[in-house]
């Protein structure tokens, strides 16, 4: 995101970087307790809370954008006396409800014990250009004219380290010599910052352009900066409590398509429901054959095989629940780099093993079919496995996970 000022006015610009395909922008009238009506922008849908906003602003110009980010945990005693958020949601958007002001939003925020966020950074700007960037346990107050901020706390962040991600570098750059706050200069400024993957053209599910002066925001789908469509806030609050689909306010868009009827175990419970059932079998099955192994290890021919199912069992039944709940997976180029996980690493170079393994496993599946060397059970269950290897594989040149 970034924040421009200048000339008394002050635009702020959010990227929604998702692989959701449910973005929506929603107006909330104020009410007696939290008396300012504010329009939210986000794609996270939280259960009974609706939805999670992603990016807003209230009619008093109040603007607040949330990134992910990573922060250490600290040890802090100062934080026993705050107040827990047991909602995040209603505790986001009752901050625009409530709140005129940076100084008003600090007050509020310092209340509360922040580290709830411990992978996220939020910043508010109002009408003033003034802000604060607020991490899991430090705020940090400016007022620059310009300012741009990506997924990282700047408190233990170097400057080095954050120009390492190219969209902020990009932001960082492209504001360097000059400045506007014309929707034309922002919208450039939101498309240089912008993301898409080469995998299947995911990135930058929305912006949102956000003018505390003149109450509006104008929205661009899917990092295509052709068309925008503009809101007047004042007018939609007029219009009561509403939510709108945002994908169908825009052209049809065939790279967000594409997107949407991609099939993930994280948006598709038969997928997901396969995995788990297949890592199931794998642990079984290297049970049974570790049982079977002693039971027949006078017959030397083939019975290596049997301790090849028992090593790889655990092994696939470890990948299938990283499938089953890495989103990260089926998006980024492949091999999948873990950032936090080593073992989450190496899984990635599983279905180069399963492809290579699947030729020797069937040649002997069928010399074992012929000869009928195995009791049935033993055959069966060894015929499966190797079944649910192909079937693996195919969906694994679908998630393109080869290259």
């Amino acid at each position: 995101m970034y924040k421009i000022t200048k000339n008394g006015k002050t635009i702020v610009g959010c990227n929604e970087d998702a692989w959701r395909t449910t973005p929506r922008i929603w107006f909330e009238i104020g009410t007696i307790n939290s008396p300012y009506g504010a329009a939210f922008t986000g794609s996270r849908h939280d259960g009974q809370n609706g939805y999670a906003p992603q990016s807003g602003m209230n009619e008093y110009g109040l603007v607040f954008s949330r990134l992910a980010s990573y922060h250490p945990k600290i040890e802090n005693s100062a934080l026993k006396s705050k107040s827990k958020i047991k909602n995040p949601t209603f505790y986001l958007k009752d901050i625009l409800h409530t709140c005129k002001t940076i100084a008003e939003v600090k007050e509020y925020i310092e209340k509360y014990d922040q580290s709830f966020f411990i992978d996220d950074v939020f910043i508010y700007i109002d009408k003033s250009g003034d802000y604060i960037v607020v991490e899991p346990y430090k705020i940090i107050e400016g007022n620059n004219p310009t300012y741009v901020l990506s997924n990282f706390c700047p408190s233990i962040t170097s400057e080095e380290n954050a120009t390492r991600l190219t969209r902020y570098k990009n932001g960082v750059l492209f504001l360097k010599d000059k400045y506007e706050t014309d929707l034309e200069f922002c919208k450039n400024v939101s498309d240089t910052m912008h993301v898409c993957r080469d995998k299947i053209g995911d990135g930058t599910l929305l912006t949102s352009i956000w003018d505390n002066a003149n109450g509006t925001v104008n929205l661009y789908f899917y990092h295509n900066y052709n068309t925008t469509i503009q809101f007047n806030i004042k007018e939609e609050l007029a219009k009561g409590n509403h939510i709108l689909k945002i994908d169908t306010l825009f052209p049809r868009n065939k790279e967000f398509e594409q997107l949407a009827h991609y099939k993930t175990p994280q948006n598709t419970n038969a997928v997901r429901f396969f995995l788990v059932l297949s890592g199931l079998f794998f642990i079984v099955n290297s049970i049974y054959f570790l049982i079977n192994y002693f039971k027949t290890r006078k017959l030397k021919k083939y019975n290596a095989v049997k301790l090849f199912l028992v090593a790889t069992g655990p092994i696939l039944f470890y990948y299938m629940f990283v499938l089953s709940t890495n989103s990260n997976i089926f998006y980024f180029s492949a091999p999948f780099k873990d950032f936090y996980s080593v073992f989450v690493t190496l899984t990635s170079y599983l279905p180069y093993i399963m492809t290579i393994a699947i030729i020797p496993l069937l040649k002997i599946n069928y010399k074992l079919i012929k000869k009928k060397l195995w009791n049935t059970f033993a055959l069966l269950t060894f015929s499966f496995n190797n079944i649910l290897y192909l079937v693996l594989i195919g969906f694994f040149i679908y998630w393109r996970l080869f290259f």
